[in-house]
């Protein structure tokens, strides 16, 4: 039996139904609450209480027949809806069955509603927990992440979150975010020392989660982290953040209120210190690499020309993979004891860090080397017979060209320059006529065959005039209208006719934007130029008024008019 068997039925065309037979029985209210799955509560017109079926004495136990209901003290039976009575939730629900009855019916949801209600957090920590593996994924620098991670405790978990790192170099770095006013939490950030930290905190970055103790919040108060205590409620907790070997650092986190932290808190801040430390983790992992990587790649990098007398020297650098600063050119100068230079620019095979790692050894081989020899030829074949013994143990098919001089400055402020050819572009000289002359130097690759040809061949500079040596990465590199034009060494020395009142460095820097301009962004090989010039006596470098050549005097093809 249902409601509808004891309402007043509508006829269902807007009438209003028949008034029944005053005289008949009331119901039997107990048979009918047998049937019910609610409690039953059952007022006539006058809110006297006339029927309490077994289910609803047991929730309402005020509730009781002959009583008026509003009496009784449970104002959240009369108004209807979900309302908390005894620890129990309730829901109830009014009834009209005529105008002189009226039913109350009452339902125990306290499960279900505990079900939805933990539903709805676990639903809420998951995607609370995804939203922070989300944002945690993209910082790879330890400042911002550290940073990242506290903004994200803040208020979801805390009033106040510190996290600090593991100490490095005798210093623990700390951020700490609190809550204020507005929806975006104050982040701020400072450094302590390992002996001044919270013994908490400490007994965390060894890897150990400390049981929630009440003198956390004064320690952390005399860190400076948190208000001074002038009250007893708040709660705080500090979590390792898991790493690799050893804990990445602690989280500390805080809140007012006196309640502390539940197990399911507890077991969220867990789940959310484990995404910090690994976000926090990868972080200094990659800062390692970089500093690792930046290292590697500055040991790798060209070195500049030592100073030397009478020698201004100018150098320009760009390599194929911009990204990793390193490539397969190289170039650089060493002192001799008799006051001269020995200098050289080459060019090995491949690109990257292989061939900057092999750029390397040749520098290495290079600065051994002209301390026992110093013959431009000889010094070559000694680095040509050390590579070839290289590649052999490694197992490479690795050569190089290079071209190495030495240069001799005279008293009248000129320079001898003794160069020899290991298969590399012939030099280029600027002339004080502003004429530009190549010098016949040939010879074969180094690292290729055991006594390779080498040429050789002096050439005298005068005071003001220089000397340019560039790889086939300037002469090869392709653009122009149709973009897969090579520069050429004509277009090289139409370049630089006329500029030979240019000091070197901004020589060097003149080849390199021709280049960069006739590439137009496009892919290239690794760049290099060194230009020596003569400075003069006493190393005075010539003024340079009109250096670069008028644009409006050169024809369409870049060669200089008389």
């Amino acid at each position: 039996m249902t409601v509808a068997d004891v309402r007043d039925q509508d006829p269902g065309d807007g009438r209003p139904a028949p008034a029944r037979d005053t005289g008949r029985a009331a119901p039997d209210w107990s048979e009918i609450a047998e049937h019910v799955r609610e409690g039953l509560v059952v007022c006539d017109g006058d809110g006297v209480v006339r029927h309490v079926s077994p289910v609803a004495g047991r929730l309402l136990p005020e509730v009781a027949p002959g009583g008026r209901l509003a009496a009784a003290g449970v104002p959240g039976l009369v108004a209807g809806g979900d309302f908390t009575h005894h620890g129990r939730r309730l829901r109830s629900r009014r009834v009209a069955l005529s105008s002189a009855c009226t039913c109350w019916y009452v339902e125990d949801v306290t499960e279900a509603v505990s079900r939805a209600d933990a539903l709805l957090a676990e639903r809420a920590r998951s995607a609370f927990l995804a939203a922070v593996g989300e944002k945690l994924g993209n910082p790879l620098h330890p400042d911002r992440a550290a940073a990242a991670v506290v903004r994200l405790a803040v208020p979801a978990l805390a009033e106040v979150a510190v996290l600090v790192l593991a100490p490095r170099s005798g210093r623990a770095r700390w951020w700490r975010a609190r809550r204020t006013g507005d929806e975006v939490p104050v982040v701020d950030s400072g450094v302590l020392a390992p002996t001044d930290l919270p013994a908490a905190v400490a007994q965390a970055l060894d890897g150990t989660e400390p049981h929630a103790v009440d003198w956390l919040s004064e320690q952390a108060a005399e860190a400076g982290w948190l208000p001074a205590p002038g009250a007893s409620d708040t709660a705080a907790r500090v979590l390792p953040l898991p790493g690799r070997d050893a804990p990445a650092g602690a989280l500390l986190v805080s809140r007012q209120g006196g309640r502390w932290y539940e197990e399911a808190e507890v077991d969220l801040l867990r789940a959310f210190a484990a995404r910090a430390g690994a976000a926090l983790t990868t972080a200094l992992l990659y800062r390692e690499q970089a500093e690792v990587a930046d290292t590697l790649q500055a040991s790798l990098l060209p070195v500049e020309p030592a100073a030397a007398s009478g020698v201004q020297w100018g150098t320009a650098y760009r390599p194929a993979l911009g990204g990793l600063r390193i490539g397969g050119d190289f170039y650089g100068s060493h002192r001799l004891p008799d006051g001269g230079s020995v200098f050289f620019l080459g060019d090995v095979s491949g690109k990257g860090v292989e061939a900057a790692v092999f750029t390397g050894q040749l520098r290495q081989c290079l600065h051994a080397l002209h301390r026992v020899e110093s013959h431009p030829g000889r010094l070559l074949k000694l680095l040509n017979d050390a590579l070839l013994e290289t590649t052999q143990a490694h197992d490479r098919g690795r050569f190089a060209t290079v071209v190495l001089g030495v240069v001799r400055p005279h008293r009248d402020g000129g320079l001898t320059l003794t160069m020899a050819g290991g298969g590399h572009l012939p030099p280029l000289v600027l002339r004080n006529s502003g004429e530009v002359e190549q010098v016949p130097l040939r010879g074969m690759l180094v690292g290729v065959v055991p006594d390779p040809r080498i040429g050789e061949q002096t050439v005298r500079l005068d005071p003001g005039e220089t000397c340019l040596l560039y790889s086939d990465g300037v002469t090869e590199a392709r653009g122009g209208r149709r973009g897969h034009e090579q520069f050429g060494t004509d277009r090289l020395v139409n370049a630089l006719t006329g500029c030979h009142r240019m000091p070197a460095p901004a020589l060097a820097e003149r080849v390199e934007q021709v280049t960069c301009d006739w590439l137009a962004d496009g892919d290239h090989d690794d760049i290099a130029v060194l230009a020596l010039r003569a400075t003069g006596p006493a190393g005075r470098t010539p003024r340079h008024l009109h250096a670069v050549p008028d644009p409006a005097a050169s024809s369409d093809d870049g060669r200089a008019r008389p």
